[in-house]
Parts: structure tokens; sequence; C-alpha cells
């Protein structure tokens, strides 16, 4: 079942959304302001998000950039602003997709199942490069036809980042989901455990082809 995060402060919005979509079977967690809807997607976890623009406290925008410094979480952003500046900010912060307002809720509905499919890794069993092989349900990494020997944290931070395949992942988010929430601002732990995989993945460690770093935002697996 797919939770959703809508923010919007159009209660007559808000409420004709959640209808629709608890009618389909998802579950909907909501927000109106853009403080609400950051502590609804620490609380809630949710699969996607659908943020408008216009909010009351903080701009939308400024809600996207700061769920982006610690969530991968698809964001659709929904808006009545339909200006080429308002889309390409938006997709330059992160967000996934953007609808403008009027809409059909039936393009709505096709944009979060095509959101939520691109992000869904519940059918990913394994992935093979080259020379590797990760084997996600038995937790094994195979370098041309051996073993290699992870510790819980290298594999914490592998699974991270190969479960999103080419999705850069904030470090924040890493540190969040491998070493915990007290965790967040140690990024040095980052920087260590990544060059001790590719010391064991990569076949150049100082030219990496799947442990890829974004300076000052994060690392992504490229197979």
């Amino acid at each position: 079942m797919t939770t959703i995060l809508l923010v919007d402060d159009d209660s007559a919005l808000l409420s004709t959304l959640s209808l629709n979509l608890r009618a389909r079977g998802h579950d909907v967690l909501t927000a109106d302001t853009g403080e609400g809807a950051l502590e609804a997607a620490r609380r809630g976890d949710p699969d996607v998000v659908v943020l408008d623009l216009g909010l009351p406290d903080l701009a939308g925008t400024e809600v996207l950039r700061q769920l982006r410094v610690w969530s991968a979480v698809p964001v659709i952003v929904l808006s009545a602003r339909h200006g080429s500046d308002d889309k390409v900010q938006a997709l330059d912060l992160g967000a996934d997709d953007y609808v403008t307002k009027p809409f059909g809720i039936d393009e709505l509905l096709a944009r979060l199942r095509a959101a939520v499919r691109r992000a869904s890794t519940a059918d990913l069993d394994a992935v093979e490069t080259d020379h590797l092989r990760i084997d996600l349900s038995a937790r094994t990494v195979w370098r041309d036809g051996e073993e290699v020997r992870l510790t819980p944290t290298e594999w914490g931070l592998l699974n991270a980042l190969v479960t999103r395949p080419g999705r850069l992942v904030p470090q924040q988010q890493l540190l969040h989901e491998v070493w915990g929430p007290a965790y967040g601002k140690e990024t040095h732990y980052l920087r260590v455990y990544m060059a001790n995989l590719r010391r064991k993945l990569e076949l150049d460690p100082s030219r990496p082809r799947h442990l890829i770093t974004e300076p000052g935002m994060g690392y992504r697996f490229v197979a």
C-alpha cells in the first residue's frame, strides 16, 4: 500500500484529493503548512509527496530544498504557477515531476504511479555489472566470481545506494539510515566507509565507475 503525503493550504482541494486517494486504497497524510509537511515527512515516511508551492509559512521550494537535505522521497509539485522558471527551479531543487492546476485526477494518479514505480525496489533482488554481482536478498557481494566480505556498516551503505540505482542519495539520508538520526552531521563517516567500499569493489578505486560522489550533496550507485 502506498503512503502519500499531500501538502496544500487549500482545505477543499486537500479534502477532495484525500478522499479520492483513500478510495483507491492509498494511505494519505496531509499538511497545510511547510513546517507541517517537513514534520509529516519525517514521522510518516511517505512513499511519495505531492507538494504545493504556495504555502503560508515556507515557500514550497524551501520545503523541497530542506527535504532534499535528508530524503530522496519522490516529490510531485502541484502548483497554479505555469511559468517555466518556476518549473525549472522546482526540478533543479529535486522535484521528480510538476503538475499545474487545474488538473485531472486521472493524470495526477498516473504521475503518482509512475513516481512510485521509478522509486520502488520491491522487485530488485540482485544487481549485476561487468564485474560485480550484488545479491540483495542473500546480502552477498561477488567481484569477478569471488565473494567479497563486507562489514555490516559497509553493507548498509552499499544497500542504501544500490536499492536506489542511479539516484542521488543525500548525505544526511545515508547517515540517518546507516548510522541513525544522531549522526546527521558526521559526514567523515561516509568518506571513510565509501573509500573502504571502493577498495573492495571498484576495479580502480581512484576512478570509481559505480560508487559515485556528488560533491557537497551525496552519493549514487551507477550500474
